[in-house]
């Protein structure tokens, strides 16, 4: 099984998603939008723009 997002809404009443492996542990969570399609876009933004992001030791 590939793993997943999951899209819910905090305490506060925000939109969030957190990707998680196939394993069930989370390995990615986004930052609270005030509404469902901007959680929407932020998941396809990390589809789009993130494949083959680099690694940076800072």
């Amino acid at each position: 099984m590939a793993g997943k997002f999951e899209l819910y809404t905090d305490k506060a009443g925000e939109w969030r998603f957190r990707l998680k492996a196939s394993n069930g542990q989370v390995i990615a969570t986004g930052e609270g939008y005030s509404s469902k399609a901007g959680a929407l876009n932020g998941i396809e933004s990390i589809k789009t723009n993130a494949p083959g992001a680099e690694v940076v030791e800072v």
